[in-house]
Protein backbone atom coordinates (compact mmCIF):
# COMPACT_ATOMS: atom_id res chain seq x y z
CA UNK A 1 0.00 0.00 0.00
CA UNK A 2 1.28 3.48 -0.88
CA UNK A 3 0.44 6.60 1.10
CA UNK A 4 1.33 10.17 0.31
CA UNK A 5 3.04 11.69 3.30
CA UNK A 6 3.54 15.19 4.67
CA UNK A 7 4.80 16.15 8.14
CA UNK A 8 7.18 18.86 9.46
CA UNK A 9 9.35 16.41 11.42
CA UNK A 10 10.58 14.99 8.12
CA UNK A 11 12.32 18.27 7.34
CA UNK A 12 15.71 17.01 8.52
CA UNK A 13 16.08 14.77 5.51
CA UNK A 14 13.45 16.19 3.14
CA UNK A 15 12.37 19.54 1.81
CA UNK A 16 9.18 20.99 3.37
CA UNK A 17 6.31 18.83 2.18
CA UNK A 18 2.97 19.78 0.75
CA UNK A 19 -0.14 19.67 2.90
CA UNK A 20 -2.75 18.98 0.24
CA UNK A 21 -6.46 18.93 0.98
CA UNK A 22 -6.92 15.69 -0.92
CA UNK A 23 -7.62 13.04 1.68
CA UNK A 24 -7.87 9.76 -0.15
CA UNK A 25 -6.36 8.50 -3.36
CA UNK A 26 -7.22 5.55 -5.54
CA UNK A 27 -3.97 4.30 -7.03
CA UNK A 28 -3.14 1.50 -9.40
CA UNK A 29 0.03 0.92 -11.32
CA UNK A 30 2.98 -1.03 -12.49
CA UNK A 31 5.54 -0.74 -9.73
CA UNK A 32 5.11 -4.40 -8.81
CA UNK A 33 1.76 -3.60 -7.21
CA UNK A 34 -1.17 -5.95 -7.21
CA UNK A 35 -3.78 -5.53 -9.92
CA UNK A 36 -6.39 -4.42 -7.42
CA UNK A 37 -6.74 -0.71 -6.59
CA UNK A 38 -4.42 0.53 -3.86
CA UNK A 39 -5.57 2.91 -1.16
CA UNK A 40 -3.48 5.96 -0.49
CA UNK A 41 -3.93 8.84 1.91
CA UNK A 42 -2.25 12.04 2.87
CA UNK A 43 -0.91 12.30 6.39
CA UNK A 44 -1.25 16.01 6.96
CA UNK A 45 1.02 18.21 9.05
CA UNK A 46 -0.97 17.60 12.23
CA UNK A 47 -0.40 13.86 11.85
CA UNK A 48 -4.10 13.16 11.41
CA UNK A 49 -5.27 10.78 8.72
CA UNK A 50 -8.30 11.72 6.72
CA UNK A 51 -10.15 9.15 4.63
CA UNK A 52 -13.35 9.18 2.62
CA UNK A 53 -15.21 6.35 0.84
CA UNK A 54 -13.63 5.27 -2.42
CA UNK A 55 -16.59 6.51 -4.40
CA UNK A 56 -16.06 10.05 -3.07
CA UNK A 57 -12.27 10.09 -3.24
CA UNK A 58 -10.30 12.49 -5.35
CA UNK A 59 -7.95 10.17 -7.12
CA UNK A 60 -4.33 10.51 -8.01
CA UNK A 61 -2.84 7.80 -10.15
CA UNK A 62 0.64 6.58 -9.28
CA UNK A 63 2.10 4.79 -12.33
CA UNK A 64 5.38 3.80 -13.97
CA UNK A 65 4.97 5.22 -17.48
CA UNK A 66 6.74 4.81 -20.79
CA UNK A 67 7.69 8.08 -22.54
CA UNK A 68 4.70 9.72 -24.30
CA UNK A 69 2.49 6.62 -24.33
CA UNK A 70 1.38 3.98 -21.84
CA UNK A 71 0.40 0.42 -22.63
CA UNK A 72 -1.90 -1.28 -20.12
CA UNK A 73 -0.45 -4.57 -18.79
CA UNK A 74 -2.64 -7.63 -18.87
CA UNK A 75 -2.54 -7.87 -15.08
CA UNK A 76 -4.61 -4.69 -14.86
CA UNK A 77 -7.08 -5.59 -17.58
CA UNK A 78 -9.70 -7.18 -15.31
CA UNK A 79 -9.85 -4.21 -12.94
CA UNK A 80 -9.96 -1.79 -15.84
CA UNK A 81 -13.01 -3.58 -17.35
CA UNK A 82 -14.82 -3.63 -14.00
CA UNK A 83 -14.42 0.10 -13.45
CA UNK A 84 -14.93 1.20 -17.04
CA UNK A 85 -18.73 0.96 -16.92
CA UNK A 86 -18.94 2.91 -13.65
CA UNK A 87 -17.59 6.20 -14.98
CA UNK A 88 -17.76 6.44 -18.76
CA UNK A 89 -18.11 10.20 -18.70
CA UNK A 90 -14.79 10.77 -16.95
CA UNK A 91 -12.79 8.02 -18.60
CA UNK A 92 -11.32 10.19 -21.36
CA UNK A 93 -9.00 12.47 -19.41
CA UNK A 94 -6.75 12.49 -16.33
CA UNK A 95 -6.27 9.55 -14.00
CA UNK A 96 -9.57 8.01 -15.05
CA UNK A 97 -8.30 7.66 -18.61
CA UNK A 98 -5.53 5.41 -17.33
CA UNK A 99 -7.79 3.45 -15.00
CA UNK A 100 -10.30 2.68 -17.77
CA UNK A 101 -7.96 1.79 -20.63
CA UNK A 102 -8.58 -1.29 -22.71
CA UNK A 103 -5.85 -3.93 -23.16
CA UNK A 104 -3.41 -2.99 -25.91
CA UNK A 105 -4.55 0.64 -26.14
CA UNK A 106 -2.35 3.69 -25.65
CA UNK A 107 -2.79 7.14 -24.19
CA UNK A 108 -0.93 10.38 -24.72
CA UNK A 109 1.13 11.67 -21.78
CA UNK A 110 2.55 15.16 -21.22
CA UNK A 111 3.58 17.48 -18.42
CA UNK A 112 0.78 19.16 -16.47
CA UNK A 113 0.82 23.00 -16.57
CA UNK A 114 1.42 22.89 -12.79
CA UNK A 115 4.27 20.38 -13.07
CA UNK A 116 6.77 21.32 -10.35
CA UNK A 117 9.58 20.18 -8.06
CA UNK A 118 9.75 16.55 -7.03
CA UNK A 119 11.26 16.93 -3.54
CA UNK A 120 8.16 18.30 -1.81
CA UNK A 121 6.29 15.00 -1.52
CA UNK A 122 7.05 11.54 -0.21
CA UNK A 123 5.22 8.27 -0.80
CA UNK A 124 4.86 5.97 2.21
CA UNK A 125 4.58 2.22 1.67
CA UNK A 126 2.44 0.24 4.13
CA UNK A 127 1.73 -3.43 4.62
CA UNK A 128 -1.73 -4.81 5.27
CA UNK A 129 -1.41 -4.96 9.06
CA UNK A 130 -0.80 -1.20 9.30
CA UNK A 131 -3.48 -0.13 6.83
CA UNK A 132 -6.42 -0.27 9.33
CA UNK A 133 -4.49 1.92 11.80
CA UNK A 134 -3.86 4.53 9.11
CA UNK A 135 -7.39 4.57 7.72
CA UNK A 136 -8.91 4.77 11.22
CA UNK A 137 -6.69 7.66 12.30
CA UNK A 138 -4.67 5.62 14.79
CA UNK A 139 -1.19 6.67 13.64
CA UNK A 140 0.96 9.70 14.38
CA UNK A 141 4.38 10.90 13.23
CA UNK A 142 6.65 11.93 16.08
CA UNK A 143 9.99 13.66 16.24
CA UNK A 144 11.63 17.04 16.60
CA UNK A 145 13.19 18.90 13.62
CA UNK A 146 16.65 17.58 14.55
CA UNK A 147 15.47 13.95 14.85
CA UNK A 148 14.71 11.26 12.30
CA UNK A 149 10.94 10.89 12.12
CA UNK A 150 9.15 7.80 13.38
CA UNK A 151 5.59 6.64 12.79
CA UNK A 152 3.73 5.35 15.83
CA UNK A 153 0.60 3.26 16.17
CA UNK A 154 -1.07 2.79 19.54
CA UNK A 155 1.45 0.10 20.52
CA UNK A 156 4.46 0.13 18.16
CA UNK A 157 7.11 2.46 16.75
CA UNK A 158 8.43 2.39 13.18
CA UNK A 159 11.50 4.07 11.74
CA UNK A 160 10.93 5.75 8.38
CA UNK A 161 13.60 5.08 5.76
CA UNK A 162 13.77 6.49 2.25
CA UNK A 163 14.24 3.99 -0.58
CA UNK A 164 14.98 5.35 -4.04
CA UNK A 165 13.61 3.78 -7.20
CA UNK A 166 15.19 3.43 -10.63
CA UNK A 167 11.78 3.49 -12.33
CA UNK A 168 9.92 6.72 -13.05
CA UNK A 169 6.87 6.87 -10.80
CA UNK A 170 4.53 9.57 -12.12
CA UNK A 171 1.49 11.20 -10.53
CA UNK A 172 -1.48 12.00 -12.78
CA UNK A 173 -4.33 14.12 -11.35
CA UNK A 174 -8.02 13.18 -11.69
CA UNK A 175 -10.29 14.64 -14.33
CA UNK A 176 -11.71 17.45 -12.20
CA UNK A 177 -8.18 18.79 -11.71
CA UNK A 178 -7.27 18.45 -15.36
CA UNK A 179 -6.33 21.47 -17.53
CA UNK A 180 -6.86 20.54 -21.16
CA UNK A 181 -4.60 21.44 -24.04
CA UNK A 182 -6.59 23.80 -26.27
CA UNK A 183 -3.97 23.73 -29.03
CA UNK A 184 -3.85 20.24 -30.60
CA UNK A 185 -0.43 19.31 -31.98
CA UNK A 186 0.36 17.71 -35.32
CA UNK A 187 2.07 14.35 -35.39
CA UNK A 188 4.93 13.40 -37.70
CA UNK A 189 2.44 12.62 -40.49
CA UNK A 190 0.98 16.13 -40.35
CA UNK A 191 -2.32 15.04 -38.80
CA UNK A 192 -3.81 16.65 -35.72
CA UNK A 193 -3.59 14.48 -32.59
CA UNK A 194 -6.25 14.38 -29.96
CA UNK A 195 -5.83 16.34 -26.78
CA UNK A 196 -3.40 15.05 -24.17
CA UNK A 197 -5.38 13.04 -21.66
CA UNK A 198 -2.75 12.07 -19.02
CA UNK A 199 -0.93 15.15 -17.68
CA UNK A 200 1.89 14.33 -15.25
CA UNK A 201 1.97 16.69 -12.27
CA UNK A 202 4.75 15.10 -10.16
CA UNK A 203 7.58 12.59 -10.39
CA UNK A 204 8.19 10.50 -7.26
CA UNK A 205 11.89 9.63 -6.78
CA UNK A 206 11.23 6.88 -4.22
CA UNK A 207 9.20 5.97 -1.18
CA UNK A 208 9.45 5.74 2.59
CA UNK A 209 9.54 2.29 4.14
CA UNK A 210 8.61 1.46 7.73
CA UNK A 211 10.85 -0.69 9.93
CA UNK A 212 9.69 -1.61 13.43
CA UNK A 213 12.13 -0.35 16.06
CA UNK A 214 12.34 -0.18 19.83
CA UNK A 215 10.86 2.97 21.41
CA UNK A 216 13.40 5.73 22.00
CA UNK A 217 12.96 6.11 25.75
CA UNK A 218 16.42 7.28 26.80
CA UNK A 219 15.26 10.85 26.22
CA UNK A 220 12.34 10.24 28.60
CA UNK A 221 14.73 9.30 31.40
CA UNK A 222 16.89 12.34 30.61
CA UNK A 223 14.00 14.79 30.68
CA UNK A 224 12.44 13.50 33.90
CA UNK A 225 15.80 13.18 35.69
CA UNK A 226 16.50 16.88 35.31
CA UNK A 227 13.91 17.90 37.88
CA UNK A 228 13.02 15.13 40.36
CA UNK A 229 10.41 15.69 43.04
CA UNK A 230 12.11 16.35 46.38
CA UNK A 231 11.16 16.98 50.00
CA UNK A 232 12.02 20.66 49.60
CA UNK A 233 9.57 20.98 46.73
CA UNK A 234 6.78 19.45 48.81
CA UNK A 235 7.47 21.91 51.63
CA UNK A 236 7.05 24.87 49.26
CA UNK A 237 4.44 23.28 46.99
CA UNK A 238 1.73 25.89 47.54
CA UNK A 239 4.03 28.90 47.54
CA UNK A 240 3.94 31.46 44.73
CA UNK A 241 7.63 30.89 44.07
CA UNK A 242 7.00 27.21 43.34
CA UNK A 243 4.08 27.98 41.03
CA UNK A 244 6.50 30.01 38.90
CA UNK A 245 9.02 27.17 38.76
CA UNK A 246 6.92 24.85 36.58
CA UNK A 247 9.43 25.25 33.75
CA UNK A 248 11.14 21.96 33.01
CA UNK A 249 8.11 19.88 34.03
CA UNK A 250 6.28 17.68 31.56
CA UNK A 251 2.65 16.69 31.33
CA UNK A 252 1.38 13.88 29.08
CA UNK A 253 0.97 16.16 26.07
CA UNK A 254 4.53 17.41 26.48
CA UNK A 255 5.85 13.86 26.62
CA UNK A 256 4.09 12.61 23.50
CA UNK A 257 5.41 15.67 21.65
CA UNK A 258 8.98 14.99 22.76
CA UNK A 259 9.36 11.21 23.01
CA UNK A 260 9.48 8.96 19.95
CA UNK A 261 7.37 6.09 21.20
CA UNK A 262 3.80 4.85 20.93
CA UNK A 263 1.36 5.69 23.71
CA UNK A 264 1.55 2.16 25.15
CA UNK A 265 5.34 2.12 25.00
CA UNK A 266 5.50 5.54 26.65
CA UNK A 267 3.25 4.44 29.51
CA UNK A 268 5.38 1.32 29.94
CA UNK A 269 8.50 3.48 30.00
CA UNK A 270 7.02 5.71 32.70
CA UNK A 271 6.19 2.63 34.75
CA UNK A 272 9.72 1.21 34.38
CA UNK A 273 11.19 4.55 35.49
CA UNK A 274 8.84 4.55 38.52
CA UNK A 275 7.43 7.91 37.47
CA UNK A 276 4.29 9.33 39.09
CA UNK A 277 1.86 12.03 37.97
CA UNK A 278 1.83 14.91 40.46
CA UNK A 279 -0.36 17.97 39.85
CA UNK A 280 -0.68 17.01 36.19
CA UNK A 281 3.07 16.57 35.60
CA UNK A 282 5.01 13.30 35.32
CA UNK A 283 7.85 13.22 37.84
CA UNK A 284 10.58 11.00 39.16
CA UNK A 285 10.77 11.09 42.95
CA UNK A 286 14.15 11.71 44.55
CA UNK A 287 15.55 8.41 45.86
CA UNK A 288 16.32 9.85 49.29
CA UNK A 289 12.76 11.10 49.60
CA UNK A 290 11.41 7.68 48.60
CA UNK A 291 13.71 6.12 51.19
CA UNK A 292 12.18 8.36 53.88
CA UNK A 293 8.66 7.28 52.90
CA UNK A 294 9.56 3.58 52.82
CA UNK A 295 11.38 3.77 56.17
CA UNK A 296 8.33 5.43 57.71
CA UNK A 297 6.00 2.80 56.22
CA UNK A 298 8.09 -0.03 57.67
CA UNK A 299 8.27 1.70 61.06
CA UNK A 300 4.50 2.13 61.12
CA UNK A 301 4.09 -1.55 60.17
CA UNK A 302 6.10 -2.55 63.24
CA UNK A 303 4.31 -0.10 65.56
CA UNK A 304 0.85 -1.12 64.35
CA UNK A 305 1.64 -4.82 63.93
CA UNK A 306 0.82 -4.76 60.21
CA UNK A 307 1.66 -7.75 58.09
CA UNK A 308 3.92 -6.82 55.16
CA UNK A 309 1.95 -9.33 53.10
CA UNK A 310 -1.43 -7.67 53.73
CA UNK A 311 -1.09 -3.91 54.09
CA UNK A 312 -4.41 -2.06 54.05
CA UNK A 313 -4.06 0.77 51.52
CA UNK A 314 -6.34 3.23 53.32
CA UNK A 315 -4.63 2.66 56.66
CA UNK A 316 -1.13 3.02 55.19
CA UNK A 317 -1.96 6.18 53.24
CA UNK A 318 -3.76 7.76 56.19
CA UNK A 319 -0.82 7.09 58.51
CA UNK A 320 1.77 8.43 56.05
CA UNK A 321 -0.29 11.58 55.45
CA UNK A 322 -0.39 12.07 59.23
CA UNK A 323 3.40 11.75 59.21
CA UNK A 324 3.64 14.62 56.71
CA UNK A 325 3.83 12.89 53.31
CA UNK A 326 1.46 13.67 50.42
CA UNK A 327 -1.19 11.03 49.71
CA UNK A 328 -0.11 10.67 46.08
CA UNK A 329 3.40 9.67 47.18
CA UNK A 330 2.08 7.35 49.88
CA UNK A 331 0.18 5.42 47.19
CA UNK A 332 3.16 5.66 44.87
CA UNK A 333 5.32 4.00 47.54
CA UNK A 334 2.94 1.02 47.59
CA UNK A 335 3.06 0.79 43.79
CA UNK A 336 6.87 0.96 43.70
CA UNK A 337 7.60 -1.56 46.45
CA UNK A 338 4.52 -3.75 46.53
CA UNK A 339 1.91 -5.69 44.59
CA UNK A 340 -1.84 -5.30 44.88
CA UNK A 341 -3.33 -8.54 46.18
CA UNK A 342 -7.01 -7.95 47.07
CA UNK A 343 -9.77 -5.49 46.29
CA UNK A 344 -12.89 -7.59 46.79
CA UNK A 345 -13.98 -5.74 49.93
CA UNK A 346 -13.79 -2.30 48.35
CA UNK A 347 -10.37 -1.46 49.74
CA UNK A 348 -7.06 -2.77 48.44
CA UNK A 349 -4.40 -4.73 50.24
CA UNK A 350 -0.74 -4.74 49.26
CA UNK A 351 2.09 -7.21 49.66
CA UNK A 352 5.57 -5.72 49.79
CA UNK A 353 7.90 -7.32 47.22
CA UNK A 354 11.01 -8.89 48.76
CA UNK A 355 13.28 -8.24 45.76
CA UNK A 356 12.30 -4.58 45.39
CA UNK A 357 12.75 -3.92 49.11
CA UNK A 358 16.13 -5.65 49.21
CA UNK A 359 17.36 -3.89 46.06
CA UNK A 360 16.32 -0.53 47.50
CA UNK A 361 18.36 -0.98 50.67
CA UNK A 362 21.33 -2.40 48.74
CA UNK A 363 21.41 0.78 46.66
CA UNK A 364 21.17 2.93 49.77
CA UNK A 365 24.14 1.16 51.33
CA UNK A 366 26.31 1.33 48.21
CA UNK A 367 25.43 4.93 47.40
CA UNK A 368 28.52 6.00 49.33
CA UNK A 369 30.89 3.80 47.31
CA UNK A 370 32.12 0.24 47.12
CA UNK A 371 32.17 -1.99 50.19
CA UNK A 372 33.73 -5.26 51.26
CA UNK A 373 31.27 -8.07 50.66
CA UNK A 374 31.10 -9.16 54.31
CA UNK A 375 30.49 -5.61 55.55
CA UNK A 376 27.86 -5.01 52.91
CA UNK A 377 25.98 -8.22 53.72
CA UNK A 378 25.97 -7.47 57.45
CA UNK A 379 24.48 -4.00 57.03
CA UNK A 380 22.09 -5.22 54.35
CA UNK A 381 20.61 -7.83 56.72
CA UNK A 382 20.24 -5.24 59.47
CA UNK A 383 18.35 -2.74 57.30
CA UNK A 384 15.88 -5.10 55.62
CA UNK A 385 12.76 -6.35 57.47
CA UNK A 386 13.20 -9.57 59.46
CA UNK A 387 10.88 -11.58 57.19
CA UNK A 388 12.86 -10.56 54.10
CA UNK A 389 16.23 -12.29 54.48
CA UNK A 390 18.43 -10.84 51.66
CA UNK A 391 20.53 -13.07 49.42
CA UNK A 392 23.09 -11.90 46.86
CA UNK A 393 21.15 -13.27 43.88
CA UNK A 394 18.46 -10.64 44.53
CA UNK A 395 20.77 -7.85 43.36
CA UNK A 396 21.87 -9.30 40.02
CA UNK A 397 21.83 -6.50 37.49
CA UNK A 398 22.20 -3.98 40.33
CA UNK A 399 25.54 -4.79 42.00
CA UNK A 400 28.91 -5.91 40.63
CA UNK A 401 31.43 -7.90 42.62
CA UNK A 402 35.18 -8.08 42.01
CA UNK A 403 38.06 -9.80 43.73
CA UNK A 404 40.97 -7.70 44.94
CA UNK A 405 43.58 -10.08 46.29
CA UNK A 406 41.86 -12.38 48.73
CA UNK A 407 38.92 -10.03 49.34
CA UNK A 408 35.69 -9.52 47.44
CA UNK A 409 34.35 -6.01 46.98
CA UNK A 410 30.92 -4.95 45.76
CA UNK A 411 29.69 -1.70 44.17
CA UNK A 412 26.53 -0.35 42.60
CA UNK A 413 26.14 -0.83 38.85
CA UNK A 414 22.46 -0.75 37.93
CA UNK A 415 21.03 -1.87 34.61
CA UNK A 416 18.50 0.97 34.93
CA UNK A 417 21.32 3.49 34.49
CA UNK A 418 22.36 2.04 31.10
CA UNK A 419 21.13 3.25 27.68
CA UNK A 420 18.47 1.24 25.88
CA UNK A 421 20.22 1.16 22.49
CA UNK A 422 22.30 -2.04 22.09
CA UNK A 423 25.42 -0.39 20.64
CA UNK A 424 25.67 2.12 23.49
CA UNK A 425 24.80 -0.52 26.09
CA UNK A 426 27.55 -2.94 25.00
CA UNK A 427 30.06 -0.10 24.68
CA UNK A 428 29.52 0.89 28.32
CA UNK A 429 29.59 -2.72 29.51
CA UNK A 430 32.94 -3.44 27.86
CA UNK A 431 34.39 -0.20 29.17
CA UNK A 432 33.35 -1.37 32.61
CA UNK A 433 34.83 -4.84 32.07
CA UNK A 434 36.78 -6.02 29.00
CA UNK A 435 35.52 -9.59 29.56
CA UNK A 436 32.25 -10.86 30.96
CA UNK A 437 31.13 -14.29 32.04
CA UNK A 438 27.60 -15.11 30.89
CA UNK A 439 26.15 -15.24 34.41
CA UNK A 440 27.33 -11.66 34.98
CA UNK A 441 26.48 -10.31 31.51
CA UNK A 442 23.00 -11.76 31.12
CA UNK A 443 21.27 -9.53 33.75
CA UNK A 444 22.54 -6.45 31.90
CA UNK A 445 21.23 -7.31 28.44
CA UNK A 446 18.03 -9.31 28.96
CA UNK A 447 15.89 -6.16 28.90
CA UNK A 448 17.17 -5.06 25.48
CA UNK A 449 14.33 -4.97 22.97
CA UNK A 450 15.27 -5.01 19.30
CA UNK A 451 12.40 -6.14 17.02
CA UNK A 452 13.50 -9.01 14.82
CA UNK A 453 16.73 -9.66 16.76
CA UNK A 454 17.00 -12.23 19.57
CA UNK A 455 19.43 -12.20 22.49
CA UNK A 456 21.63 -14.64 20.56
CA UNK A 457 21.59 -12.27 17.60
CA UNK A 458 22.66 -9.38 19.82
CA UNK A 459 25.57 -11.41 21.19
CA UNK A 460 26.70 -12.37 17.68
CA UNK A 461 26.53 -8.75 16.54
CA UNK A 462 28.24 -7.03 19.46
CA UNK A 463 30.44 -9.62 21.21
CA UNK A 464 33.06 -12.29 20.69
CA UNK A 465 32.50 -15.56 22.48
CA UNK A 466 35.44 -17.53 23.88
CA UNK A 467 35.02 -21.02 25.31
CA UNK A 468 38.18 -23.18 25.35
CA UNK A 469 36.23 -26.30 26.33
CA UNK A 470 32.57 -27.28 26.90
CA UNK A 471 33.20 -27.61 30.64
CA UNK A 472 34.26 -23.95 30.97
CA UNK A 473 31.73 -21.13 31.06
CA UNK A 474 31.90 -18.93 27.92
CA UNK A 475 33.49 -15.49 28.18
CA UNK A 476 32.32 -12.52 26.08
CA UNK A 477 34.47 -9.59 24.91
CA UNK A 478 33.91 -6.66 22.55
CA UNK A 479 33.72 -7.39 18.85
Amino acid sequence: MLFFLSHPCLSRSLSPLLSWKSALCLASGLRELSSSPVLAAFLTCNSAVSATPLTDALSLLCLCLLPLHLAVPSSLAADCRETEMESQETSSIGAEALLHMSPGSTVSVAYHPLFGPHDDMMVLELDDKLLPDVLNERVVIRGQPDEDAVLCTQSKTYAMKFVGTSNSVLLVPPANQYVSDQNPRKNSMGNHEGKVVAPVIKVVPGNMELVEVAPRLDKLKLLLSQNPYTLDEYDMENSEENQESRAGLYNWKDLINNIQASDEELRSGLQMLLAVEINGFWRLVDERYMNMILEMLLRNAVLNDWSLSALNEDAVVSMLVTDGFPAVLARHCLHVYGNKVDGSTGTYSWKLDKKRICVHFAREILRGGKRKLESFMDEWRQRTPDEMLPTFDLVEGEVLSERVGVETWVREFSVSSLPSTPAERFSILFRERPKWEWKDLQPYIRDLNVPGLSSEGLLLKYTRRTQPSPEIEPVFSAR
